[in-house]
């Protein structure tokens, strides 16, 4: 099915009226044609260069996605994979596609044991931490479904800026700063991005000849050439080199999957989002479906609260992700009770306004006694389609390990299973419904979602930043849709975050003290760690869009 060119006058009086402000960031491309949110302003150019061109935003998506494989290479790119949510408006349908990666046929726990015991670095740096990368095949798979242009045309931003390079910008330069110790240990990562073995400056030209080649094979050849050809070959030669386990028989058995995607309900419009292995579609709709009773624009913003309520939802809803939730082609998850407002009732009532409670309190797993891991973008097109993207790599620029020939950052989203009793780099913990097996998708905490009023997208937003991206994505809808906050305000205002376990309540630095102590008094263990997500979102309303780009992206405490 293809979104079709016949229907383009219904709805494109949504973007010749009159056009909000531009957002002060850069990364939000808006004309009459429709208006591309990413974190880079080079990926976003790219996206709107194709809608200029009369793309649609399947189009401009796949457009946008292989321009931050170059730009970005720290989040996300073709050793990376991630998740799509599409809203097609002329069949009124919403479609979510997995492009997750797998575990190699070779994986199994013990390669992470030395002695007996866990290592945890084996899943987060080098040849053992990589899984079978999926970007390629899932962007191919949305283009061969919904895309309009050649594929060629699609490409070639991300081609002009991989061969004629781009300035390096703040968020790129902040990621190579931190990451520079490790670049030592891998020449070919440092070779691209410290090129003269030093730091390099804000606006130097990086330039990645090896993957203009790669992504130029596979604007003329595919998706084949990367899993059936040199690509594969070069991969798989460079990851065994290093000790791993990936085999060209991986490559060859990656299939990106058609899921249905998990549609709920909040104050009268329609939420669609990702399922399983995305945790953060159905951490989502359990939190939402929580809050949905209470006033909560009548406890004013950001209030203690309000907060508290907020962060109730959160452990209940990391409780039940940590128990539950795994690849559904592996596991059978509750998803129906998790996402229903039967459940959702019964987690009210465990909610107090006065306290908190340990950890051992919340969950599912209750429920039943008492009765018996970025980068994301989003698109929207002058039809009423729309995009929501989120992609990784995992950590910075993943696994570390950069393909010679190919240009390729590989990721590390082995660490995405529950290998180690500890938890991940994030602190996520789980059992064995994320454990690791053999071909299996670990959990994610990718949440892209589309929000409709009627029949139309008003909300297209998602997140990066590993768990929080679930924190984030939450207050910002809260922040449009309970506060009636501009998608600037909405974006920008403070966000909290609590993932259940450790039992931290994480605050961002704006969270008034005031609130701060009214939140210990109800018994969080408040702390003040970094930034809780980096979110993308677009709003239409009455025929105004706007988007906003989080400018929180530079100053990021980790990779997403």
């Amino acid at each position: 099915m293809r979104f079709c060119a016949r229907f383009r006058i219904i709805f494109v009086f949504l973007f010749v009226v009159a056009v909000a402000p531009a957002p002060n960031v850069a990364f939000a491309q808006r004309v009459a044609r429709g208006l591309v949110v990413s974190d880079s302003e080079l990926a976003s150019q790219a996206g709107m260069e194709i809608l200029n061109r009369g793309g649609n935003a399947v189009d401009a998506a796949v457009a946008t996605a292989f321009a931050l494989s170059v730009v970005d290479q720290a989040s996300s790119g073709l050793g990376g994979g991630g998740f799509m949510v599409i809203y097609d408006a002329k069949a009124r349908r919403a479609h979510a596609l997995d492009f997750r990666e797998t575990a190699p046929a070779g994986a199994h726990r013990e390669l992470f044991m030395k002695d007996g015991k866990p290592v945890p670095s084996a899943s987060v740096t080098g040849a053992l931490a990589v899984a079978v990368p999926a970007e390629v095949a899932g962007l191919m798979q949305a283009f061969k479904q919904f895309g309009t242009l050649p594929l060629a045309v699609l490409m070639a931003p991300a081609i002009r800026l991989a061969s004629d390079g781009f300035p390096l910008d703040a968020t790129l330069r902040y990621a190579i700063e931190r990451q520079r110790a490790a670049m030592k240990k891998f020449p070919d990562l440092a070779r691209v991005f410290m090129p003269k073995d030093t730091l390099p400056a804000e606006g130097d030209i990086i330039r990645q000849a090896e993957l203009a080649q790669t992504l130029k094979a596979i604007a003329a050849q595919g998706s084949d050439v990367f899993y059936r050809g040199w690509i594969a070959e070069a991969i798989v030669e460079t990851v065994k080199k290093e000790g791993g386990v990936l085999s060209l028989e991986d490559f060859k058995n990656y299939k990106p999957l058609w899921r249905e995607p998990l549609v709920g309900s909040y104050r009268n419009r329609t939420v669609i989002t990702m399922p399983p292995p995305s945790s953060g579609g159905v951490a989502l709709l359990e939190m939402l479906n929580v809050l949905a009773p209470y006033p909560l624009s009548a406890l004013g913003h950001n209030s203690a609260t309000y907060l508290h309520l907020v962060a109730e939802a959160m452990k209940h809803a990391f409780a039940d992700r940590a128990q539950y939730l795994g690849d559904p082609d592996f596991v059978k998850a509750p998803i129906a009770t998790l996402v229903s407002k039967e459940y959702a009732a019964w987690i009210r009532g465990r909610i107090s306004a006065a306290k908190t409670y340990p950890p051992k309190y919340y969950g599912l797993v209750n429920f039943k006694a008492e009765q018996g891991g970025t980068t994301h973008f989003s698109v929207i097109d002058r039809f009423g389609n729309a995009v929501a993207c989120t992609q990784t790599v995992n950590t910075r620029f993943g696994s570390k390990i950069l393909v010679p020939r190919t240009g390729i950052v590989l990721n590390n989203e082995m660490d995405d299973f529950a290998i180690h009793p500890g938890g991940n780099v994030y602190g996520l913990v789980g059992n064995e419904a994320n454990s690791l097996q053999p071909k299996k998708r670990p959990l994610s905490s990718m949440a892209p979602t589309i929000i409709l009023r009627g029949e139309r997208p008003e909300i297209v937003v998602g997140a990066a930043g590993g768990p929080r991206i679930i924190s984030a994505t939450l207050q910002v809808i809260l922040n449009i849709i309970d506060f009636h906050l501009l998608v600037k305000e909405a974006v920008i205002a403070p966000r909290i975050h609590h993932q259940w376990m450790p039992d931290n309540l994480i605050v961002e630095a704006d969270i008034a003290p005031e609130t701060r102590r009214a939140l210990e008094r109800r018994g969080h263990h408040v702390r003040e760690r970094g930034v809780v997500g980096v979110a993308q979102a677009i709003v239409a309303d009455k025929g105004r869009v706007s988007g906003e780009a989080d400018p929180r992206k530079p100053a990021r405490a980790a990779a997403e």
